[in-house]
């Protein structure tokens, strides 16, 4: 997508270095815009090979309101391995004994992951997230004592009032957000801060204001995440796919990610792959795995970049 080399290579060309929390440092810019018209090919990226497995995982874990990595796990989706596993060694004070990304703590990951795959009781204390966003979608606290899911909110109001100008979902919950800070817990404060659907001509459409994006490893995955849900929930209300608007505040290549950047850049996109989704599915919260398959899809090999913890 040539969209995408261009915010690569305007990061790259106009970004500043900055210092950020996990130490390795960026260069980042603040206020970036992309649109990807969706009626053009599924936004996948064709300079390397991307985890769809994956994504479409993660968003159905999203969709089901779940918070812990076990059903991550058990179909073997390793996106968000690290948090917990970090946050697991800490509390164990294990973190100096298995420095990140030695074979000590890659051997020691393993042992972790295959106890949250086998063992309830540990998967429930250590690997869990915390309140991010299948919690905050789907099961957002009320004042009143109640859960507000904002998913079915957002698709009953597509349905029955297609112009409103209310259609968000926000994952920017300030007190669950000062938990996540204060307690240390297992995941960053969340990244995609809301989005909001609009509907004109019939046509759906969704944008992502997304407060902080890495822009290597992170965002080509938030692409396809969010156009495939726009997708699904065109379905679900009987709509055309419009456009997916991707917006950002601090955009950042990190400093050990310019070697791959470098490389990525030095590729031709290629046609975009498309993604056919079960028809009969008219409900966003009825999708299964098996719903989806991607088509023509001819990327470049992968390139793989460690993820900041």
């Amino acid at each position: 997508m040539k969209q995408y080399l261009d915010f690569l290579r305007h990061i790259k060309q106009n970004g500043t270095d900055k210092k950020d929390r996990t130490g390795i440092g960026t260069r980042s810019v603040f206020g970036y815009q992309m649109r990807f018209d969706l009626k053009e090919g599924f936004p996948l990226l064709t300079t390397k090979k991307m985890f769809t497995r994956g994504i479409i995982r993660e968003l159905l874990w999203f969709l089901r309101g779940d918070t812990n990595i076990k059903y991550l796990v058990e179909n073997d989706v390793h996106i968000w391995d690290e948090w917990p596993y970090q946050a697991y060694l800490e509390a164990q004070n294990l973190s100096e004994k298995y420095k990140m990304y030695s074979d000590e703590w890659v051997d020691k990951k393993k042992e972790f992951i295959e106890k949250i795959k086998n063992d309830d009781s540990f998967a429930q204390k250590w690997g869990d997230l915390g309140p991010v966003y299948g919690k905050q979608w789907t099961r957002w606290e009320s004042s009143g004592g109640g859960f507000i899911n904002q998913i079915k909110d957002a698709q009953d109001e597509i349905r029955k009032n297609p112009d409103s100008r209310r259609i968000i979902v926000a994952a920017w919950n300030a007190s669950d957000i000062q938990y996540l800070i204060k307690s240390k817990t297992s995941a960053p404060p969340l990244c995609h801060t809301l989005f909001q659907f609009y509907v004109v001509n019939n046509k759906l459409s969704c944008q992502l204001y997304q407060r902080s994006g890495d822009a290597f490893l992170g965002v080509p995955f938030n692409i396809a995440s969010y156009a495939l849900l726009t997708m699904m929930m065109a379905q679900s209300t009987g709509k055309d796919v419009g456009e997916f608007v991707h917006t950002f505040g601090d955009a950042h290549i990190y400093n050990n990610h310019f070697t791959q950047v470098d490389e990525q850049l030095s590729r031709n996109p290629k046609k975009l792959p498309l993604m056919k989704i079960n028809p009969d599915k008219k409900d966003v919260f009825d999708f299964e795995f098996e719903d989806f398959e991607l088509l023509e899809y001819d990327p470049y090999p992968a390139i793989k970049a460690p993820i900041a913890v």
